[in-house]
């Protein structure tokens, strides 16, 4: 047997999240199927990360173990045409057995887009939250800068994690605009249930002057998620990738 990384891009618009459920069709679901009719066994593939409904990606990674032949970096090509279109394996290669998405020192990528115009554009509503009010990107910045490093971010996530420890580190935070499209770029070594998102709600609502920068720390300080702005919606959230310690 052999383990095989996947690097995994998708439109996470038609899929309830990454993981399988009962209550819709996943990318972990499609995956599964499309391996098992290439290779012939049954294949259950393991994620790095679950992403939400809505959610994209454009590298995520997951791994199976195989018999196959079909050599690793060959997999890639061979799996795409069992694969719908807006599932895409990038990237294939063989991996120790031992080897875990989950478990080994990473580091972890997200953006968060927004799309600050007058009037929503058709073509950007799957991959971007339109906001209408002009958002002050000096003050969003001076607020990302409040939590960058090791924080305790029970603020920053969904009351329902179910994670042992809410001590997270964030190495950068990053927020650009071109033309009218705000990108909030965040690295860290691992996230809190919607914790992206509550972060994205809340430097949204610094940009419109309902908070000020100084807030975050308060909303740190707090260790409670009401503390905290709204949740951002799914579509503008995009795994961009995982790095891993060699």
């Amino acid at each position: 047997m052999r383990r095989i990384k996947l690097t995994v891009a998708y439109d996470g618009t038609a899929y309830c999240g990454w993981q399988i459920q009962p209550n819709g069709i996943t990318v972990e679901e499609v995956l599964n199927r499309a391996l098992s009719r290439l290779t012939g066994e049954e294949i259950h593939v393991t994620g790095a990360s679950r992403t939400d409904a809505g959610v994209h990606a454009r590298g995520n990674v997951a791994v199976f173990d195989t018999a196959s032949a079909i050599p690793s970096e060959r997999l890639a090509y061979a799996v795409n045409p069992f694969l719908p279109e807006d599932i895409v394996v990038v990237k294939s290669e063989e991996v120790p057995a031992e080897w875990h998405p989950r478990y080994q020192n990473s580091v972890k990528t997200y953006e968060y887009h927004i799309l600050n115009r007058e009037m929503p554009d058709p073509l950007r509503r799957r991959d971007s939250w339109h906001v209408s009010f002009p958002l002050d990107l000096d003050k969003m910045r001076a607020a990302a800068v409040h939590l960058v490093g090791e924080h305790d971010f029970r603020s920053f996530c969904s009351i329902h994690t179910g994670a042992k420890t809410t001590v997270r580190t964030i190495c950068s935070l990053d927020i650009e605009k071109s033309e009218d499209l705000i990108t909030i770029r965040i690295s860290g070594n691992g996230f809190l249930y919607n914790m992206v998102r509550i972060i994205a709600g809340t430097l949204t609502e610094v940009g419109r002057g309902f908070r000020t920068p100084e807030e975050v720390n308060d909303i740190l300080d707090a260790g409670a998620r009401k503390q905290a702005g709204a949740t951002a919606p799914p579509q503008g959230l995009v795994l961009a990738g995982i790095e891993y310690e060699q």
